[in-house]
């Protein structure tokens, strides 16, 4: 089980809150538990909350080193949507913000040996991106009222092809929050999975003797430089689900191509 790559990702139930349905008979119904992959979302928003408390606390004109280090998340943040979703879409800075610190954060949480990866998990990926999308159309008929379906149909297209063209852009309006999702799980998947298995070679080499220690060399180097992009990888799809919500956000600001 220590060799497992997949064993990383198994759901456990730490306690259980209760059951929904079912006949009154043990085993019946949906069981409501409390799980680690709700543990270390819930460590992730109390991480995020310590740390923004703490650094702005004592603001000063001088600002000490985590004062800094959240002056400048909050400024790249805003600059991405600035730039993605223009001044008005600084309206979503803080729900923005807070999609990316939670998913930069619960990736870093796993690359911790023994912690849990929950943006390893397309359920958890894909109720994330429906929330964006969700909050995408809701925003964009508020605005917009029935303008918001110029999103389908862009300008300086000539009619005979708006038939044409339409379906294409409202396939590709469906299939957003299917790549969202599909784009941070898999890389979080992958990313881990690669890991443990060169990790395993270590542990697995390393048994066998002088040789195997000494055939252990490549596979150990080489988790080390996984790791080490792992640690980059974790940090650019957190800047990818950010960046791609502000960009879809500017949709619904501006459904006009």
């Amino acid at each position: 089980m220590a060799n497992d790559p997949i064993h990383q990702f198994v759901i456990n139930d730490i306690f259980t809150l209760g059951t929904i349905g079912g006949d009154g008979t043990a085993g019946s119904g949906t069981t409501i538990a409390f799980t680690n992959s709700a543990l270390f979302m819930v460590l992730t928003v109390i991480t995020i909350s310590v740390y923004l408390l703490l650094s702005t606390r004592g603001r000063s004109l001088i600002p000490n080193r985590w004062q800094l280090s959240s002056e400048m998340t909050y400024e790249f943040v805003a600059n991405m949507v600035r730039s993605s979703a223009g001044t008005e879409g600084m309206k979503f800075f803080p729900f923005v913000f807070s999609l990316f610190m939670f998913i930069f954060i619960g990736n870093m949480f796993g690359m911790v040996p023994y912690f849990f990866t929950f943006t390893s998990h397309i359920i958890v990926t894909f109720a994330l991106s429906m929330l964006v999308m969700t909050v995408v159309v809701v925003y964009g008929f508020l605005k917009n009222g029935p303008r918001f379906l110029k999103l389908f149909v862009p300008s300086g297209v000539p009619g005979y092809i708006i038939p044409i063209v339409t379906p294409i852009e409202v396939i590709s309006f469906l299939s957003r929050p299917i790549s969202l999702s599909v784009r941070l799980f898999g890389n979080m998947l992958a990313g881990h999975i690669t890991l443990k298995v060169f990790t395993g070679f270590v542990v697995s080499l390393g048994s066998l003797g002088a040789l195997g220690i000494l055939g252990s060399v490549l596979p150990l180097f080489m988790g080390v430089a996984i790791t080490a992009l792992e640690f980059m990888v974790s940090t650019v799809q957190a800047y990818v689900f950010a960046v791609l919500t502000a960009m879809y956000l500017n949709d619904a600001i501006h459904p006009s191509h």
